[in-house]
Protein backbone atom coordinates (compact mmCIF):
# COMPACT_ATOMS: atom_id res chain seq x y z
CA UNK A 1 0.00 0.00 0.00
CA UNK A 2 2.37 2.72 -1.12
CA UNK A 3 -0.17 5.14 -2.84
CA UNK A 4 -2.72 7.31 -2.20
CA UNK A 5 -5.83 8.11 -3.25
CA UNK A 6 -7.97 11.30 -2.02
CA UNK A 7 -11.86 10.39 -2.43
CA UNK A 8 -13.74 13.80 -1.94
CA UNK A 9 -17.64 13.16 -0.35
CA UNK A 10 -16.22 9.65 0.44
CA UNK A 11 -18.72 9.46 3.79
CA UNK A 12 -21.89 9.52 1.65
CA UNK A 13 -24.09 7.02 0.43
CA UNK A 14 -21.75 5.87 -2.71
CA UNK A 15 -18.73 7.23 -1.02
CA UNK A 16 -18.70 4.30 1.76
CA UNK A 17 -18.72 1.77 -0.70
CA UNK A 18 -16.07 3.53 -3.07
CA UNK A 19 -13.44 3.69 -0.21
CA UNK A 20 -14.02 -0.41 0.72
CA UNK A 21 -13.59 -0.87 -3.34
CA UNK A 22 -10.27 1.13 -3.35
CA UNK A 23 -8.68 0.01 0.28
CA UNK A 24 -9.47 -3.60 -1.29
CA UNK A 25 -7.40 -2.76 -4.23
CA UNK A 26 -4.81 -1.98 -1.73
CA UNK A 27 -4.93 1.55 -1.98
CA UNK A 28 -4.31 4.30 0.95
CA UNK A 29 -7.58 5.99 1.34
CA UNK A 30 -7.33 9.28 2.04
CA UNK A 31 -10.94 10.32 3.16
CA UNK A 32 -12.00 14.16 2.69
CA UNK A 33 -15.15 15.02 4.16
CA UNK A 34 -16.80 18.04 5.61
CA UNK A 35 -17.78 16.41 8.71
CA UNK A 36 -15.22 13.74 9.86
CA UNK A 37 -17.27 12.52 13.05
CA UNK A 38 -19.78 11.43 10.54
CA UNK A 39 -17.02 9.51 8.57
CA UNK A 40 -14.77 7.60 11.18
CA UNK A 41 -16.24 4.40 10.40
CA UNK A 42 -14.85 4.02 7.39
CA UNK A 43 -11.74 3.53 9.16
CA UNK A 44 -12.60 -0.48 9.91
CA UNK A 45 -12.98 -0.77 6.25
CA UNK A 46 -9.26 -1.56 5.58
CA UNK A 47 -6.04 -2.25 7.58
CA UNK A 48 -4.94 -0.62 10.26
CA UNK A 49 -3.80 3.07 8.92
CA UNK A 50 -5.09 2.39 5.49
CA UNK A 51 -7.82 4.81 5.48
CA UNK A 52 -7.35 8.04 6.73
CA UNK A 53 -10.58 10.75 7.50
CA UNK A 54 -9.85 14.60 7.33
CA UNK A 55 -11.66 17.71 7.41
CA UNK A 56 -12.13 19.49 4.23
CA UNK A 57 -14.85 22.47 3.05
CA UNK A 58 -14.79 21.53 -0.69
CA UNK A 59 -15.41 25.65 -0.72
CA UNK A 60 -12.12 26.47 0.44
CA UNK A 61 -9.36 25.89 -1.75
CA UNK A 62 -6.52 26.02 1.13
CA UNK A 63 -8.52 22.52 2.34
CA UNK A 64 -8.79 21.10 -0.88
CA UNK A 65 -4.60 21.60 -1.59
CA UNK A 66 -4.02 20.17 1.95
CA UNK A 67 -6.45 16.97 1.21
CA UNK A 68 -4.27 16.65 -2.08
CA UNK A 69 -0.82 16.50 -0.18
CA UNK A 70 1.34 13.10 -1.56
CA UNK A 71 -1.78 11.99 -3.66
CA UNK A 72 -1.33 9.71 -6.57
CA UNK A 73 -5.40 10.03 -7.12
CA UNK A 74 -8.52 11.37 -6.53
CA UNK A 75 -12.36 10.21 -6.77
CA UNK A 76 -14.44 13.19 -6.49
CA UNK A 77 -18.00 11.95 -5.26
CA UNK A 78 -19.15 15.41 -4.13
CA UNK A 79 -22.29 16.54 -5.31
CA UNK A 80 -25.89 17.61 -4.01
CA UNK A 81 -29.08 16.50 -5.10
CA UNK A 82 -31.26 19.23 -3.35
CA UNK A 83 -30.50 22.74 -2.95
CA UNK A 84 -30.81 25.25 0.06
CA UNK A 85 -29.96 28.21 1.55
CA UNK A 86 -26.08 27.35 1.87
CA UNK A 87 -25.69 24.86 -0.76
CA UNK A 88 -26.12 25.27 -4.39
CA UNK A 89 -25.99 23.22 -7.35
CA UNK A 90 -23.73 25.48 -8.92
CA UNK A 91 -21.49 25.90 -6.02
CA UNK A 92 -21.31 22.40 -5.39
CA UNK A 93 -21.44 20.13 -8.07
CA UNK A 94 -19.79 22.66 -10.28
CA UNK A 95 -17.76 25.11 -8.73
CA UNK A 96 -16.21 22.73 -6.11
CA UNK A 97 -15.55 19.75 -8.99
CA UNK A 98 -13.79 22.63 -11.22
CA UNK A 99 -11.56 23.43 -8.31
CA UNK A 100 -11.01 20.26 -7.16
CA UNK A 101 -9.33 18.98 -10.56
CA UNK A 102 -7.98 21.88 -10.76
CA UNK A 103 -5.78 21.91 -8.18
CA UNK A 104 -5.23 18.24 -8.40
CA UNK A 105 -3.58 19.14 -12.17
CA UNK A 106 -1.36 21.56 -10.81
CA UNK A 107 -0.18 18.94 -8.22
CA UNK A 108 0.13 16.81 -11.69
CA UNK A 109 -2.35 14.26 -10.79
CA UNK A 110 -3.46 12.63 -14.24
CA UNK A 111 -5.31 9.94 -12.22
CA UNK A 112 -9.20 11.85 -11.70
CA UNK A 113 -12.13 9.60 -11.51
CA UNK A 114 -15.83 12.56 -11.96
CA UNK A 115 -18.43 10.49 -10.49
CA UNK A 116 -21.45 12.29 -12.67
CA UNK A 117 -24.61 11.40 -13.52
CA UNK A 118 -26.48 10.03 -16.50
CA UNK A 119 -28.41 12.96 -18.31
CA UNK A 120 -25.43 15.28 -17.14
CA UNK A 121 -25.61 18.24 -19.73
CA UNK A 122 -24.33 21.45 -19.59
CA UNK A 123 -27.49 23.05 -21.59
CA UNK A 124 -30.16 21.04 -19.34
CA UNK A 125 -33.24 22.49 -18.43
CA UNK A 126 -32.72 20.97 -15.39
CA UNK A 127 -30.19 22.76 -13.11
CA UNK A 128 -28.58 19.65 -11.60
CA UNK A 129 -28.12 17.88 -14.80
CA UNK A 130 -26.94 21.29 -16.42
CA UNK A 131 -24.30 21.35 -13.19
CA UNK A 132 -23.00 18.20 -13.61
CA UNK A 133 -22.86 18.54 -17.41
CA UNK A 134 -20.18 21.87 -16.56
CA UNK A 135 -18.76 19.93 -14.00
CA UNK A 136 -17.79 17.55 -16.40
CA UNK A 137 -16.80 19.96 -18.63
CA UNK A 138 -14.29 21.46 -15.96
CA UNK A 139 -12.87 18.39 -14.96
CA UNK A 140 -11.56 17.33 -18.78
CA UNK A 141 -10.72 20.74 -19.17
CA UNK A 142 -8.17 20.38 -15.98
CA UNK A 143 -7.09 17.19 -16.47
CA UNK A 144 -7.83 15.61 -20.34
CA UNK A 145 -7.31 12.32 -19.08
CA UNK A 146 -9.95 12.23 -16.38
CA UNK A 147 -12.56 9.35 -16.63
CA UNK A 148 -16.18 10.35 -16.26
CA UNK A 149 -18.52 7.96 -14.38
CA UNK A 150 -22.14 8.41 -15.04
CA UNK A 151 -24.73 6.17 -12.91
CA UNK A 152 -28.40 5.89 -13.01
CA UNK A 153 -29.82 5.87 -9.83
CA UNK A 154 -28.13 3.83 -7.41
CA UNK A 155 -30.03 1.15 -5.28
CA UNK A 156 -28.73 -0.44 -2.06
CA UNK A 157 -29.29 -0.22 1.80
CA UNK A 158 -29.55 3.55 2.83
CA UNK A 159 -30.56 4.57 -0.27
CA UNK A 160 -32.56 8.02 -1.67
CA UNK A 161 -34.59 5.60 -4.34
CA UNK A 162 -36.34 2.70 -3.28
CA UNK A 163 -36.18 3.60 0.40
CA UNK A 164 -37.95 7.02 -0.08
CA UNK A 165 -40.80 5.08 -2.30
CA UNK A 166 -40.97 2.93 0.17
CA UNK A 167 -41.80 5.77 2.99
CA UNK A 168 -43.73 7.74 0.31
CA UNK A 169 -46.06 4.46 -0.29
CA UNK A 170 -46.25 3.80 3.76
CA UNK A 171 -47.50 7.59 4.26
CA UNK A 172 -50.28 8.04 1.50
CA UNK A 173 -53.09 6.33 0.77
CA UNK A 174 -52.28 6.70 -3.11
CA UNK A 175 -49.41 7.26 -5.23
CA UNK A 176 -49.22 9.79 -8.16
CA UNK A 177 -47.84 8.99 -11.75
CA UNK A 178 -46.07 11.75 -12.51
CA UNK A 179 -46.33 12.22 -16.42
CA UNK A 180 -48.47 8.88 -16.54
CA UNK A 181 -44.87 6.91 -15.00
CA UNK A 182 -43.40 6.31 -18.18
CA UNK A 183 -40.17 8.14 -17.64
CA UNK A 184 -37.49 5.20 -17.92
CA UNK A 185 -34.60 4.34 -15.32
CA UNK A 186 -31.67 1.60 -15.53
CA UNK A 187 -31.17 1.00 -11.38
CA UNK A 188 -27.71 0.50 -10.92
CA UNK A 189 -25.96 -1.54 -7.77
CA UNK A 190 -24.46 1.27 -5.80
CA UNK A 191 -21.50 -1.29 -5.32
CA UNK A 192 -20.90 -1.86 -8.42
CA UNK A 193 -20.53 1.62 -9.13
CA UNK A 194 -18.29 1.44 -6.59
CA UNK A 195 -16.16 -1.09 -8.39
CA UNK A 196 -16.16 0.81 -11.62
CA UNK A 197 -14.58 3.55 -9.54
CA UNK A 198 -12.05 0.56 -8.20
CA UNK A 199 -11.15 -0.41 -11.86
CA UNK A 200 -10.89 2.96 -13.50
CA UNK A 201 -8.86 5.09 -10.53
CA UNK A 202 -4.74 4.38 -11.83
CA UNK A 203 -5.85 2.33 -15.04
CA UNK A 204 -4.32 4.09 -17.61
CA UNK A 205 -6.54 2.07 -20.26
CA UNK A 206 -9.27 4.33 -18.78
CA UNK A 207 -7.62 7.89 -19.10
CA UNK A 208 -10.11 10.25 -20.89
CA UNK A 209 -12.99 7.57 -20.98
CA UNK A 210 -16.63 8.15 -19.92
CA UNK A 211 -18.68 5.01 -19.06
CA UNK A 212 -22.64 4.77 -18.16
CA UNK A 213 -23.65 2.68 -15.51
CA UNK A 214 -26.90 0.95 -15.72
CA UNK A 215 -28.13 -2.03 -14.21
CA UNK A 216 -29.28 -5.67 -15.83
CA UNK A 217 -32.54 -3.94 -16.92
CA UNK A 218 -34.78 -0.54 -17.65
CA UNK A 219 -37.92 -0.01 -15.91
CA UNK A 220 -40.72 1.84 -16.60
CA UNK A 221 -40.91 4.92 -13.08
CA UNK A 222 -44.58 3.19 -12.54
CA UNK A 223 -43.13 -0.28 -12.44
CA UNK A 224 -40.99 0.74 -10.07
CA UNK A 225 -43.35 2.16 -7.59
CA UNK A 226 -45.39 -1.28 -7.94
CA UNK A 227 -43.03 -3.21 -7.46
CA UNK A 228 -41.52 -1.49 -4.08
CA UNK A 229 -45.56 -1.59 -2.94
CA UNK A 230 -44.94 -5.37 -3.54
CA UNK A 231 -41.83 -5.29 -1.43
CA UNK A 232 -43.39 -3.42 1.44
CA UNK A 233 -46.85 -5.38 1.17
CA UNK A 234 -48.78 -1.86 0.96
CA UNK A 235 -50.58 -1.93 -2.10
CA UNK A 236 -51.01 1.98 -3.62
CA UNK A 237 -53.46 2.92 -6.41
CA UNK A 238 -51.75 5.24 -9.13
CA UNK A 239 -53.35 8.29 -10.00
CA UNK A 240 -51.88 10.12 -12.93
CA UNK A 241 -50.20 13.74 -12.77
CA UNK A 242 -49.46 15.70 -15.30
CA UNK A 243 -46.02 17.37 -15.24
CA UNK A 244 -47.40 20.57 -14.85
CA UNK A 245 -49.52 19.77 -11.60
CA UNK A 246 -46.45 17.85 -10.85
CA UNK A 247 -44.35 21.23 -11.18
CA UNK A 248 -46.91 23.64 -8.95
CA UNK A 249 -46.26 21.10 -6.32
CA UNK A 250 -42.67 21.13 -6.60
CA UNK A 251 -42.85 24.67 -5.89
CA UNK A 252 -43.90 23.95 -2.51
CA UNK A 253 -40.38 21.40 -2.28
CA UNK A 254 -38.70 24.14 -3.46
CA UNK A 255 -39.44 26.25 -0.31
CA UNK A 256 -39.25 23.01 1.77
CA UNK A 257 -35.46 22.98 0.25
CA UNK A 258 -34.02 26.01 2.30
CA UNK A 259 -35.28 24.50 5.75
CA UNK A 260 -33.93 21.33 7.71
CA UNK A 261 -37.01 19.51 5.97
CA UNK A 262 -36.41 16.95 3.18
CA UNK A 263 -39.08 17.59 -0.32
CA UNK A 264 -40.85 15.16 -1.64
CA UNK A 265 -40.53 16.77 -4.92
CA UNK A 266 -38.88 20.12 -6.53
CA UNK A 267 -39.49 21.66 -9.44
CA UNK A 268 -36.27 20.44 -10.59
CA UNK A 269 -36.73 16.82 -10.01
CA UNK A 270 -40.10 17.08 -12.13
CA UNK A 271 -38.00 18.20 -14.98
CA UNK A 272 -35.69 15.60 -14.42
CA UNK A 273 -38.43 13.22 -14.65
CA UNK A 274 -39.45 14.76 -18.24
CA UNK A 275 -36.49 12.86 -19.76
CA UNK A 276 -35.20 8.89 -19.63
CA UNK A 277 -32.04 7.70 -17.04
CA UNK A 278 -30.63 4.90 -19.06
CA UNK A 279 -27.46 4.36 -20.22
CA UNK A 280 -26.74 5.87 -24.22
CA UNK A 281 -26.80 3.18 -26.89
CA UNK A 282 -23.11 2.66 -27.64
CA UNK A 283 -22.22 4.29 -24.53
CA UNK A 284 -19.01 2.01 -22.69
CA UNK A 285 -20.40 0.83 -19.32
CA UNK A 286 -20.37 -1.96 -16.62
CA UNK A 287 -19.28 -4.87 -18.97
CA UNK A 288 -16.38 -3.07 -20.71
CA UNK A 289 -14.93 -2.68 -17.05
CA UNK A 290 -15.21 -6.52 -16.53
CA UNK A 291 -18.55 -5.93 -14.29
CA UNK A 292 -21.72 -8.06 -14.15
CA UNK A 293 -24.86 -5.71 -13.38
CA UNK A 294 -26.65 -6.55 -10.17
CA UNK A 295 -30.05 -7.31 -10.63
CA UNK A 296 -32.79 -4.70 -8.55
CA UNK A 297 -34.11 -8.17 -7.58
CA UNK A 298 -31.12 -9.76 -6.09
CA UNK A 299 -30.48 -6.52 -3.54
CA UNK A 300 -33.81 -4.68 -2.81
CA UNK A 301 -35.34 -6.95 0.02
CA UNK A 302 -33.09 -7.21 1.37
CA UNK A 303 -33.58 -3.63 2.95
CA UNK A 304 -37.13 -2.93 1.83
CA UNK A 305 -38.84 -5.63 4.56
CA UNK A 306 -38.36 -3.08 7.49
CA UNK A 307 -40.90 -1.21 5.82
CA UNK A 308 -43.44 -4.72 6.19
CA UNK A 309 -45.75 -4.51 9.01
CA UNK A 310 -44.59 -7.66 10.40
CA UNK A 311 -40.85 -7.13 9.01
CA UNK A 312 -38.76 -9.88 8.15
CA UNK A 313 -41.16 -12.05 9.14
CA UNK A 314 -43.98 -11.17 6.92
CA UNK A 315 -44.78 -13.61 4.36
CA UNK A 316 -46.51 -12.67 0.88
CA UNK A 317 -50.82 -13.84 0.64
Amino acid sequence: MTQVVTVFGGSGFAGKHVVRALARQGWRVRVAVRRPTQAYDLRLQGDVGQIQVMRCDVKREADISRALEGADAVVNLVGIMYQGLSQSFEGVNRQASDAVARLAAARGIRSFVQVSAIGADGKSSSSYYASKGRAEDGVRKAIPDAVILRPSVMFGPQDSFFTNLAIQIKSLPLMPSIGGGHTKFQPVYVADVAAAVARTVGNTKAYGQTYELGGPEVFEFKDLIKYTAQEVMCPRPLVYLPFAAASAIGLVGNILSITPIRPPLTTDQVLMLQKDNVVAKGAKGLKDLGIAATAVESIVPTYLWRFRKNGQFAVAA
